[in-house]
Order: structure tokens, then C-alpha cells, then sequence
């Protein structure tokens, strides 16, 4: 348990009917490397990067990060411990009151960084997922596109430790595919933890990218081909 990715030990989740979404679920999510989890509709996926991003407890089960079991900590150390978490979420969850730039800055505000370098990072992704223009622009303004590289760029800005995705690749074209798998590739490269979930078919053959692949069916984790 002394790795320093993400993994699973057990792991279980029941919703509040009944019905179990996860079933003993064993995994290792492994720094340095990114790893595609693919399911149907329904099947858990969300649930299970929420659990692996502390944002849910498991009913049965840890989840363990860095080789500490941060799924049995009190409420308050989980908050802390997931400033090192960068999550795109399926539905984006951007703030409509808030302009783009100040969307991207939200998970920098725990943590004491110069506004210069902030204004650097965030300008460094803005111009990245050619955003550069729309700053000051407000979420509803912006295609669908362009809305979720911003959820790219809030989750990537303070260069996290663990990056989950889900459904990341939704409204991108090929060119915007390719260029997210870039991203990812330099985020393990550089000792990241990265799990995306998605049912994109263009991702299921970035085999230069995924050194694993898991299918998520019926509560269970299968190890693709």
C-alpha cells in the first residue's frame, strides 16, 4: 500500500435505496501513468472518480492515496488533502456568475501563491486551449467546447498530484482530442496520477497514451486488452 498513485481496497458503494454501484472493487492507479476506465451509462464510473477524489465515502472499502488510507480521515483533512486533486466533472459544474478567468483561479484560492503567478498559469492555459480572448467572458457566452477546456484548465492550473476526467472529450473535435492527450501524457510523464473516464472511442485507441484500460460492469473492474 506504499505506492504513490491512487488505489482501491474493497471497494464498495451503496446508494441510500439499496443498490450497490460498486461491489469490492481492487485497483492500482499508479503516478507516472494515465489509465482509461470505460463502462456503460450507469455503470459507476462517475461514482467511482468521485470516491477516488474524496468528494464521496465509500460504504465499504478505502481508497488509498500516496500509501495513506485519506478515505478513513475525518471531513476536514479530506478537504485538505484534495488541493493536490484536479477534477473535470462530467457536467463541469463552472460557476455562471463567475468570468472564465476567474473560474480557472477557483481551486487556487487555499493556497498562498502570488498573483503573478497565478496570472501566468492561467494566462499559460488560456492560451493553451485558445482561450486567450475570453477571459473576462462568462460561461453561458462560450460554446460547449470552449466551456469544458476551462474545466480542463480549473482542473490543471495548480498542477495536481491526481488528475481525474470524466467524460472529458465530449464536445472537442479530433484536433482538441489529440491536444487533451498531450496534456495528459505530460502530466504523467512528470509523476502525475491520471484517470479519465469515457466512452469516447478515440480515446479507447490512444494506446500510446493509457498504459491500462478497465471496464466498469455490473460493480465489478475488468483489466481491458
Amino acid at each position: 500500500m506504499s505506492r504513490p498513485g491512487l488505489s482501491c481496497h474493497q471497494l464498495t458503494f451503496q446508494r441510500a435505496c439499496g443498490k450497490t454501484v460498486l461491489d469490492r472493487i481492487d485497483a492500482e492507479f499508479e503516478a507516472g501513468g494515465a489509465i482509461l476506465l470505460t463502462g456503460e451509462t450507469g455503470a459507476g464510473k462517475s461514482t467511482l472518480l468521485h470516491l477516488l477524489g474524496g468528494m464521496l465515502q465509500p460504504t465499504g472499502g478505502e481508497v488509498w492515496a500516496g500509501g495513506r488510507p485519506v478515505s478513513r480521515w475525518p471531513a476536514l483533512h479530506r478537504d485538505i488533502w484534495r488541493r493536490q486533486v484536479g477534477m473535470v466533472f462530467q457536467h463541469l459544474h463552472l460557476v455562471p456568475d463567475l468570468s472564465v478567468e476567474e473560474n480557472i483561479l477557483l481551486p487556487c484560492i487555499p493556497h498562498a501563491l502570488s498573483w503573478q503567478l497565478l496570472a501566468r498559469r492561467v494566462g499559460a492555459w488560456l492560451g493553451r486551449f485558445d482561450l486567450a480572448g475570453s477571459g473576462q467572458a462568462k460561461p453561458h457566452l462560450l460554446s460547449g467546447g470552449q466551456r469544458q477546456r476551462v474545466a480542463w484548465a480549473r482542473a490543471l492550473v495548480m498542477q495536481p498530484r491526481y488528475l481525474l476526467l470524466d467524460e472529458p472529450t465530449a464536445f472537442q473535435d479530433d484536433g482538441w482530442v489529440h491536444g487533451l492527450l498531450d496534456v495528459l501524457a505530460e502530466t504523467a510523464a512528470s509523476g502525475g496520477c491520471v484517470v479519465v473516464s469515457s466512452h469516447d472511442v478515440r480515446l479507447r485507441k490512444a494506446d500510446s497514451v493509457f498504459q491500462r484500460k478497465y471496464h466498469l460492469s455490473r460493480g465489478r473492474l475488468e483489466v481491458l486488452p
